[in-house]
């Protein structure tokens, strides 16, 4: 999967059959705050979304981040991947 980090819109891009989805993120100190998944309409593919969050979640370890997660998606998988509970910051109990 290929993930494109567009600094300037703050979010991470990639592609599904043609379609583009986004994650929404903004930064505070070494903190990335995770604010919105961005889908096309009728988009259900759970995997997709989760391969997404696992590169994204390989990104934050690479550049020594936190991961706050903000959308509800982005909760829900670190309760179904507790392996990324470690890039949480110390507080956030998930």
């Amino acid at each position: 999967m290929e993930i494109k980090d567009n600094t300037f819109s703050r979010q991470f891009e990639t592609f599904a059959d043609d379609k583009l989805i986004t994650l929404e993120y903004s930064f505070q100190e070494k903190k990335i705050f995770l604010t919105r998944l961005n889908t096309p309409e009728n988009f259900d593919d759970e995997e997709f979304i989760s391969d997404l969050l696992k590169n994204v979640m390989a990104i934050a370890l690479e550049r020594k981040l936190k991961v706050v997660p903000i959308f509800p998606k982005v909760a829900a998988f670190f309760k179904k991947n507790p392996v990324y509970r470690e890039l949480l910051p110390p507080g956030i109990r998930i």
